[in-house]
């Protein structure tokens, strides 16, 4: 995708190479024409797992074109990339996909997070279009200014026992490993898709104390530097609420919720979340679930 080697070798121009370009890669159909968004924000996609649902995100972005699209963190997986190769068609598409969604006018900002690191030494640089910053300053409809950042600066583990995160990412595979064959099952008995590692982190007291201190030190520091909003990634969680005067928004992730936040071209900011429903022939039928705004 940037046409350089990471430090783990990673081939990332190949990365966009492979297969070859398709003009409309694996575009699954959906129930309702496009609307135009004036801002999109999507993280935490994971290119290079098995975790990623990426036909799901392809569907979503062909459904959700926009004047600027922000790229919140993980998008490439280059933790997992390095401990085992896994990169099939789908996962092209979406880079193909976003290479396209810049060369057809709109702007594209790459903010790295912790799983693709090795592209915050690019901070400032462009390729193929998309814009690669460490952090950026978003400015809404009505003049509020958000800062965008994935987040993992605020994560004790990963700052102060980075070991411990490759652990829980290790353990976490595990779970959507069981996490893709119980929707499998779910799908042959008609229904819905069901994530079970976002229901046992929410059972988990102490997962849930963690959320709740990251949100609230993100938004502190948003407030710190000026700003009347902030909008992360990195904890797999969508989130839209104020948090001592400042908004909080958390975009959600392609791996668990299929989620993302979007701001219409009259301003509103609503997180949506995009469901799949059923599967016939090679087809998936999508369902948008919208999520209130905080007043």
């Amino acid at each position: 995708m940037f046409g350089v080697l990471d430090d783990a070798g990673i081939d990332l121009e190949g990365l966009a190479g492979l297969g070859g370009a398709v003009d409309e890669p694996h575009e699954l159909s959906g129930d309702h024409e496009p609307s135009r968004y004036r801002t999109v924000f999507i993280s935490d996609i994971h290119l290079g797992t098995p975790g990623c649902q990426a036909e799901a995100l392809l569907d979503f972005l062909k459904h959700h074109p926009s004047d600027t699209l922000y790229l919140v963190g993980d998008i490439i997986d280059g933790w997992q990339l390095r401990r085992k190769w896994f990169w099939p068609q789908t996962h092209n598409d979406v880079v193909q996909k976003l290479l396209r969604r810049s060369r057809k006018g709109s702007r594209v900002v790459f903010v790295p997070g912790n799983h693709d690191e090795f592209a915050r030494q690019f901070d400032g640089q462009h390729f193929g279009g998309i814009e690669v910053a460490h952090e950026a300053v978003h400015t809404l409809l009505d003049g509020r200014r958000l800062w965008v950042v994935h987040g993992d600066h605020f994560d004790g583990v990963i700052q102060c026992a980075k070991w411990l995160a490759y652990v829980g990412d290790n353990l976490y595979g595990v779970t959507l490993t069981l996490n893709r064959h119980l929707n499998s099952l779910r799908a042959r008995m008609g229904l819905p898709y069901w994530s079970l590692s976002q229901y046992l982190k929410h059972k988990v007291k102490r997962a849930v104390n963690h959320v709740t201190h990251f949100e609230r030190a993100v938004a502190a520091e948003a407030r710190h530097r000026g700003y009347q909003g902030v909008v992360c990634g990195h904890i797999h969680r969508p989130e839209m609420r104020t948090i001592d005067g400042t908004l909080y928004a958390n975009d959600g992730d392609w791996v668990e919720s299929l989620s993302a936040l979007v701001e219409h071209l009259d301003g509103r900011l609503e997180l949506l979340h995009w469901q799949p429903r059923q599967r016939v022939g090679d087809a998936v039928e999508m369902r948008e679930q919208p999520v209130g705004m905080p007043a």
